[in-house]
């Protein structure tokens, strides 16, 4: 009984987001439409406020810390943006994805880090400065690198609207965090008077939107998952896998040539595995008018949270080596 409690309240969230999709698969309908709201419209809304809570953390040392350590951010952001897209891309073919679904699979790739990766480097004892850094990057550079991987690896199975997509992601992303980082300048003595108090609230809607992000999606496309779960499960499961792995042993490969410690193989696996897959459900719906294409980013950020609080608990209990 000791062990299974344990278990439940350092898995938490993990568990929460299983929960919330089991709910929104075998219910549907409810997660439709809520006072005459079609639920799905909020997903973008929802989005952007939790960009713009990522966007109030920000500061000038986030970017300082890029000059200090910009090998490690590189090699962190070159392996997101070049692994999880061409290994999303081989799974839909080596599984037999068509059309939306195999756009799905290449879109959770072509995304930035997600903010819950900020958490879970915590949790593993890893650089959480180098997380922040890192998610911060690879958020900022989406909007130009995410349409441009979309086309080129997407492009084979649908038809991708390059130039919409990068506006898109300027709205749901760029903008709130822009927008996150004035109100953090404008109120800066606000924000450190309160910080604990607005570093739980922050965590909190994180959290929500997530949660709220997966009821919509999953009950949207619950259909689809019927018919072809399992497969999306594997492919979801692999993906996340393999980004734990290229980043972990990438960057332990690397240091035999540049300054890296354990602590920073643990982050840039963190960030590589992690994607953000509220963004790319979002972009799914507004940009590719799709809920299939949202279902493995559904899928993927479900167990991605879920391996992140397991793989968290692991790390937390053995020290980085050095």
């Amino acid at each position: 009984m000791k062990k299974l409690f344990w278990f439940v309240s350092n898995n938490m969230f993990g568990i929460a987001i299983l929960a919330c999709a089991a709910i929104s698969f075998f219910y549907p309908a409810a997660f439709q439409e809520w006072f005459g709201v079609k639920l799905l419209t909020l997903i973008s809304p929802a989005i952007q406020l939790i960009m713009f809570g990522m966007g109030t953390t920000l500061s000038p040392q986030d970017f300082i810390r890029v000059a200090k350590c910009p090998w490690a951010v590189a090699v962190g952001v070159f392996l997101q943006f070049l692994i999880m897209p061409l290994f999303g891309f081989l799974l839909a073919k080596t599984l037999g994805f068509d059309g939306e679904l195999a756009a799905g699979c290449v879109l959770i790739g072509s995304v930035a880090g997600g903010t819950a990766s900020n958490v879970i480097a915590y949790l593993a004892k890893a650089n959480v400065a180098l997380s922040v850094t890192m998610t911060c990057c690879s958020t900022l550079l989406s909007p130009f690198i995410t349409p441009i991987l979309m086309k080129v690896l997407a492009g084979k199975f649908i038809e991708i609207d390059a130039v919409k997509m990068m506006i898109e992601i300027l709205k749901i992303v760029l903008i709130p965090v822009i927008a996150g980082g004035i109100a953090h300048t404008l109120l800066k003595q606000q924000f450190e008077k309160h910080k604990r108090f607005i570093d739980r609230v922050l965590s909190i809607i994180s959290m929500g939107g997530i949660c709220f992000t997966i009821l919509v999606l999953t009950a949207k496309s619950s259909e689809t998952f019927r018919q072809a779960g399992v497969l999306i499960i594997l492919a979801a499961v692999a993906h996340n896998t393999f980004g734990y792995l290229s980043g972990y042993w990438g960057t332990r490969l690397l240091a035999k040539v540049l300054p890296f410690t354990d602590s920073d193989a643990r982050t840039v696996a963190i960030e590589v595995a992690m994607q953000n897959g509220g963004m790319a459900g979002a972009l799914a719906i507004t940009v590719l008018n799709s809920p299939v294409a949202a279902l493995p980013a559904n899928i993927f950020s479900i167990w991605m949270n879920f391996s992140g609080s397991i793989i968290a608990n692991y790390w937390n209990h053995r020290p980085p080596r050095k």
